[in-house]
């Protein structure tokens, strides 16, 4: 028997992460840290897995609703506790991590491993324009309340966290409303065009409905208690190993909250099933403003000026890249190196001065 490669095999950190955490008086809390993000990973895959099994056997619309809410389960879990804690500047960081992260990191991925294998690899443009301008509508959102900031600052009457909250509101409720749309465009008027990015293997749809919702809230019961233990331990890594409250929400939440999906994108690009989709942004920032005000938190989407130019070369590379309907092995290894210039970029950037309102 070949033993093949699996996300499955780190699904032994989260019995590890449950004793470190448990253990009598302590054990270091950045092995606690590891242990979490590494242990979120595959159960993160086993939502996955139980909500396509779910989504199979309860029509397209249900299923794709359902794929959007549980498919980002472990990224609003891991957001929602953080918020519930006040590390809002990790969060927004993660929002911002989330887009270059499956614009650079992700597609630089599928493309190089997928261009290893086929010398060209062709996607559908219609529906790869769509996804892509979708992002750039989600990273225009998260860019506007900055630039909002900035030109309020130097008018006379100034500027107040309200009112930027108020417009970051009124921002997530369009973006919230055009998702929906957006469902509609991919499922319903011009499903044609997205039938070649919704084929998944086979094998996780002979799951019964009843075995499908176990698992789900089984798995959903054990990210929402490693991200409990990967959020409280935050704060000590910072301390202790020196990374910005920005780095650890830009590249360390958003690989762990997304990297189950991520894996399955590299895995189809491998099967020359090149699938260029990117709606998720524009649903998970405006759940997480809602989110922040149940909380009694209300967040704002005012991003460092790192960030938005960081959002803003990942879309314009990407708009470059989805031009032309195909990709090849090098413009896999350019998304990556541009992810690891900016990995680099908020690695040293010293902590903002101001703090979260």
């Amino acid at each position: 028997m070949k033993l093949r490669p699996s996300l499955d095999w780190l699904l032994i950190f989260v019995p590890l992460a449950i004793v470190l955490r448990f253990w009598p008086g302590g054990i270091s809390p950045t092995a606690l840290f590891v242990c979490s993000a590494l242990g979120i990973i595959p159960v993160a895959g086993w939502i996955g897995r139980a909500t396509e099994a779910l989504a199979a056997r309860v029509g397209q619309g249900l299923g794709a609703l359902l794929n959007a809410t549980f498919g980002n389960a472990a990224e609003l879990i891991i957001a929602g506790i953080a918020l519930s804690k006040g590390l809002t500047n990790v969060v927004k960081a993660s929002l911002t991590g989330s887009i270059i992260g499956n614009v650079l990191l992700v597609l630089g991925l599928s493309i190089l491993c997928g261009g290893t294998k086929y010398k060209k690899q062709c996607f559908n443009r219609t529906a790869a324009t769509s996804s892509v301008i979708s992002l750039s509508l989600a990273a225009i959102g998260l860019i506007i309340p900055t630039v909002f900031h900035r030109a309020a600052d130097r008018t006379p009457g100034g500027w107040s966290p309200l009112v930027e909250q108020k417009l970051s509101l009124g921002i997530a409720v369009v973006m919230f409303l055009t998702y929906f749309c957006m469902l509609a465009f991919s499922l319903r008027t011009h499903k044609d065009l997205f039938r070649g990015a919704e084929e998944r293997e086979g094998t996780e749809r002979q799951w019964s409905r009843r075995k499908a919702v176990i698992i789900l809230l089984i798995a959903t019961a054990f990210i929402a208690l490693l991200s409990e233990f990967l959020v409280g331990t935050i704060e000590s890594v910072r301390d202790s190993v020196g990374l910005t409250e920005v780095f650890v929400g830009v590249i360390v939440v958003a690989i762990v909250g997304n990297a189950a999906e991520h894996s399955t994108a590299i895995l189809m690009a491998m099967k020359n099933k090149m699938d260029l989709s990117f709606g998720i942004a524009i649903f998970v920032a405006p759940v997480l403003i809602f989110l922040s005000y149940a909380f009694g938190r209300p967040m704002d989407l005012e991003f460092t000026l790192p960030e938005v130019v960081a959002v803003v070369v990942a879309v314009y590379i990407l708009f470059q890249i989805s031009s032309d309907g195909e990709t090849n092995w090098i413009e896999g290894i350019q998304l990556l190196s541009l992810y690891l210039i900016l990995g680099i970029l908020f690695f040293y950037l010293p902590e903002p001065a101001h703090a979260a309102h």
